[in-house]
């Protein structure tokens, strides 16, 4: 007891102290007031400038879906609600002038935007004609920018920018790319000065590279992403000296643990000067590392101001007292504001060339297993993709109509499935389910607009006059794994399959069309009638095996008697446009498809086995079952080579540093690659269209590799699943093509499907790499391929999906296919990446099917091919089926189209990569140049369209360029473009070659290498086709 009444009187002796001294410091009378807080300040010459941009980073899905985080549903996962973040700040905005705000993700805003009353959207346009409400990047969602393809990531953006010119006439100058794991050169020079940006903020780069940046001050540089458009497309850039949020202490969320400004004197804890100082000190910090006298705090984080007066209270306080103090000057502002006084500084920047990755915040924890990471999804987003550009093609030669189906809904799935936790694959399982949900009812809408256009097209384009039947077209978006309805039914007496393969690029085209068939005995015809070349083929155990189960789990049915024979044929399609072809059952007497010769190496011993039936041969090792030589006889290319697969294990995490691998980080167990060594038998399948070889290298991986007779280079289809994973150790696969090229460290991969960059093994083209993974460090993304090259040949591979990959051995190129792991590693997703595939409450491992092609070439030549092939492999044919009688088809349709002149192809160095007619009449055309400067001594070469011959049966009154993503006229953004003076720049700037004005007479466009121009087009008369 004694001891407890001298504790309680040392507690009542320090309360009546600590009152005392509160007492002698008020003045008598003290009371307190209602505080008028200064917010007005502006930019101080010669004094550090604050500029405070209060922001929340939205993601769109992540861990949960894009909706519930809008609704703020399902709340038990994470207490999100951005209908909340926009009520708030709207409100807290019209409050007081001074303050700001930046929004970015316009998939949000726009939901949001279509609820509210037209009085709030009045006073909404006026925060944002006054420049208190700014949008910044306004893309659909703040994209990822590794496994994205350059022209998903335009379609995205363009959406957005539509959105806001047309709500607020508005056109963006920033980009702003906080949390992307990892930043590519397209997004800098594509992604940003090309769409008029003045400037580009991210906060992901290499702890080694953000080290270096700090201590020489060049976290802001002048970043130049294309060396073929150099000065011409470069942009400045700011890098953050931390993550996207504000310096410690100063987050005011209103469950946050920064102490605020208590600045009642009748309040205990009053702290008005403490905290001033704590600001000062932390602004020196920042502008120790900072050139010129300006620094940005990025006052928010993820989610944040859902109740924005907590965030704004502390911020008008902050202005208020801090600048009373005047030791540094603090106000709201922008990334505009901000960009501005950093040109105002004339200030020579760093110049920055390439990219930045691959992206690591720890020394075992690079971010590059994402690359890989649900390549089910990655696949079908391509997928969709493709289809979207034949799609919007087809709606233009239809002509668009406000009633029936549309492209909208795609558009709208495949914006916000570029997301940086989309397509990066590093959301949790239901949040892809949900992305691959909205994908799958947009195509359902845009697959009926193809049939209709379709059947318009080929009806109205008869020559015969008539045409006034409807044609219902079918089509199999589960092709991939052998399902295809219309072309396995049996076909009726008198009836025949007819086949319309359309083309989306713009050149002919000479492809093999495969399709699943029930009937051997058939024949095919092309568009003049004559019969051709047919080939069957046997369905692999692998096909037969998917296509069993995956039916049942997309369908929720079981597929009909699975089809007997792959049925082969070469199709000839004009560009933009289709042909038809007629299979049909054969005759008794008549001519058949041929059933392939099948080989097996089992048994045999010290064999080769040849397979091709054209220039290329590829040579197998029957003993070992293995790819041995690689011969073109037209190129006089000859190489041993080798493919494999192996694994790595991912590392769980259990060692002295508790990094695991998982969605976002590959960290392999060790640096030692476990193989498959069992000798693999062979199945060669022989025919006059190709041949195949089949390989089942063990119970979960098997492939068949393609040759075309008309082709110079192999098609590899690889089957991996499920991932067995009863030994608790997660895995992830890879191949490996080897060679014995002399590659000297070396690879090349592409950005975005863009540019390729020179890459070095253990080494960074901007500090000196501590090389601390050896395996995961050298990883890159790509969405096209990669290649090596020696002296006197090059190895390229091509893919049709985003992948990690990397060179780790010379001579030797190596791709990451699938991956399923045991263990999250600690990213916050919270959730390990174990995919499964449920059929009747069983579940399995995903089973993934993909393909990716390999070519070798003499040096310098590899290139042509890389461009049209992954033109070809980005844009696959599109097929519609039909049943009919044959006599009828022929007399009533149209069997070949083309929506350009008959006598004109595109230059074989020009794609079309946009025709789309907009909802006010105008057509968008883009148009790129597919090769960089030096890329080939034949294609890197300005090169011209003609208008006129792109568009035959239109009258074109009006040719307007616009900038990327046409909002705005590009003469007026190249006038308001700011031009930054970089270090040394006069001596480096190499010469700068861009196509010319277009001649309103001769309507010839022109484009230099790896240039994309974008023009919105008048036509006297729009709906012209099939009349």
């Amino acid at each position: 007891m004694a001891s407890s009444t001298a504790t309680a009187m040392l507690f009542f002796t320090a309360a009546v102290a600590a009152a005392v001294l509160l007492a002698g410091l008020l003045p008598l009378g003290a009371k307190a007031e209602y505080i008028a807080y200064n917010t007005t300040a502006g930019i101080v010459p010669g004094k550090i400038n604050v500029h405070l941009v209060p922001h929340s980073h939205d993601d769109v899905g992540w861990l949960k879906t894009v909706d519930q985080y809008y609704v703020g549903a399902n709340n038990s996962i994470r207490g999100a609600c951005v209908q909340n973040v926009l009520d708030s700040v709207i409100s807290a905005l019209l409050e007081d002038k001074n303050r700001k705000f930046i929004y970015v993700e316009i998939a949000f805003f726009q939901r949001w935007w279509r609820q509210q009353s037209p009085a709030l959207k009045i006073k909404v346009k006026e925060l944002v004609n006054s420049g208190q409400l700014e949008f910044i990047k306004w893309g659909m969602c703040m994209h990822d920018e590794a496994t994205p393809h350059y022209i998903d990531l335009i379609d995205q953006t363009t959406l957005g920018h539509q959105f806001i010119l047309k709500e607020f006439g508005k056109v963006p100058r920033v980009g702003w790319q906080i949390d992307p794991f990892g930043h590519s050169a397209v997004q800098a020079y594509l992604l940003g000065a090309e769409l008029g940006f003045d400037s580009l903020f991210f906060a992901r780069i290499d702890y080694q590279d953000r080290a270096r940046r700090l201590r020489d001050k060049t976290l802001e540089v002048i970043w130049q992403g294309s060396k073929s458009l150099a000065s011409s497309s470069q942009i400045f850039t700011g890098i953050f000296p931390r993550h996207y949020d504000p310096p410690d202490g100063f987050t005011f969320e209103i469950n946050d643990v920064s102490t605020p400004i208590q600045d009642d004197i009748l309040l205990f804890d009053y702290n008005v000067q403490d905290r001033v100082n704590d600001f000062v000190a932390a602004a020196f910090a920042q502008a120790n590392v900072t050139r010129t006298n300006h620094i940005m705090w990025n006052m928010g984080t993820d989610f944040r101001y859902q109740y924005a007066n907590s965030w704004f209270r502390q911020m008008d306080k902050f202005i208020h007292y801090v600048n009373q103090d005047g030791r540094v000057n603090a106000l709201y502002s922008t990334p505009s504001i901000y960009t501005d006084a950093k040109y105002a500084a004339h200030e020579q920047w760093p110049l920055k060339t390439d990219d930045f990755f691959p992206y690591a915040d720890h020394p075992n924890a690079y971010w590059t297993g994402y690359f890989t990471s649900r390549p089910a999804l990655k696949g079908y987003v391509r997928t969709m993709s493709s289809y979207y550009q034949a799609a919007r093609q087809l709606e233009f030669f239809r002509g668009r109509s406000d009633s029936g189906a549309t492209t909208d809904a795609l558009a709208d799935a495949l914006a916000i499935a570029q997301h940086h936790d989309a397509v990066s694959g590093t959301e949790r399982q239901h949040v892809a389910a949900d992305y691959a949900m909205r994908l799958s009812i947009g195509y359902l809408q845009a697959e009926k607009l193809v049939a209709s256009s379709l059947a318009y097209l080929s009806e109205s384009e008869s020559s015969s006059g008539q045409g006034h039947t409807v044609t219902h077209f079918q089509q199999c978006p589960l092709l991939n794994i052998s399902y295809c309805p219309p072309s396995e039914a049996v076909l009726s007496d008198g009836k025949s399959l007819i086949v319309v393969v359309y083309n989306s690029l713009g050149w002919k085209r000479e492809e093999v069309i495969r399709i699943p068939v029930s009937n051997e005995a058939v024949t095919v015809q092309d568009s003049s009638g004559r019969d051709i070349e047919a080939q069957l083929l046997p369905l692999s155990k692998a096909s037969l095996s998917l296509r069993s189960n995956y039916v049942r789990a997309y369908l929720g049915k079981s597929p009909s008697e699975p089809p007997k024979f792959w049925l082969a044929f070469s199709a000839t399609v004009p560009p933009i446009g289709f042909s038809s072809y007629i299979v049909s059952s054969a005759k008794p007497t008549g001519r058949s498809s041929t059933i392939s010769n099948a080989y097996t190496s089992e048994g045999s011993a010290n064999e080769t086995i040849e397979v091709g039936q054209g220039s290329l041969k590829l040579h197998y090792s029957a003993d070992e079952g293995k790819l041995a030589r690689y011969v073109n006889s037209r190129s006089l290319v000859t190489a041993s080579v080798e493919q494999s697969y192996s694994y790595y294990t991912g590392n769980d995490g259990t060692d002295r540093d508790p990094q695991a691998s998982g969605a976002y980080v590959f960290r392999p167990n060790g640096t030692v690659l476990i193989k498959s060594e069992q000798k693999v038998p062979l199945t060669v399948m022989r025919g006059s269209v190709l041949d195949e070889v089949h390989q089942q290298l063990n119970p979960w991986v098997s492939q068949i590799t393609r040759v075309y007779k008309g082709k110079e280079h192999a098609e590899v289809e690889f089957t991996i699943g499920a991932i067995p994973v009863d030994d608790g150790i997660g895995k992830e696969i890879t191949t490996q093509i080897t060679t014995a090229m002399k590659t000297n460290k070396t690879f090349y991969m592409d950005s975005n499907g863009r540019d390729f960059i020179k890459r070095i093994r253990d080494f960074r083209t901007d500090w000196d790499l501590q090389v601390n993974q050896p395996i995961a460090g050298n990883y890159y993304p790509s969405n096209l391929g990669i290649y090596v090259q020696d002296s006197s040949t090059e190895l390229s591979v091509l893919v049709d999906r985003s992948v990690g990959g990397s060179s780790l051995v010379d001579g030797q190129i190596e791709l990451m296919l699938h991956r399923r792991l045991f263990h999250d590693d600690s990213r916050g997703v919270g959730e390990v990446l174990n995919e499964t595939v449920c059929i009747l409450d069983k579940c399995e491992g995903l089973t993934i099917q993909g393909k990716f092609y390999v070519r070798i070439d003499n040096v310098g030549e590899g290139a042509k091919w890389r461009r049209t092939a992954g033109q070809e492999i980005n844009s696959p044919l599109l097929l519609a089926f039909t049943e009919q009688d044959e006599n009828d088809w022929m007399n009533s349709h149209a069997s070949t189209f083309s929506g350009i002149d008959p006598s004109y192809a595109l230059p074989n160095n020009i794609a079309v990569i946009t025709l789309q007619e907009l909802e006010n009449g105008k057509v968008l055309l883009r148009l790129a140049h597919l090769y960089e400067t030096g890329e080939d001594k034949d294609y890197s070469v300005l090169a011209n369209v003609e208008l006129k011959k792109l568009f035959p049966r239109k009258k074109i009154s009006k040719v307007t360029e616009m900038s990327l993503s046409a909002n705005q006229e590009r003469s007026e953004m190249e006038k308001r473009r700011l031009v930054w003076k970089v270090e040394g720049s006069a001596a480096k700037d190499p010469k700068v070659v861009r196509g010319g004005p277009v001649d309103p007479t001769k309507l010839l466009v022109e484009l230099a290498p790896m240039e994309i121009r974008t023009f919105l087009i008048d036509f006297d008369y729009l709906h012209e086709y099939g009349s």
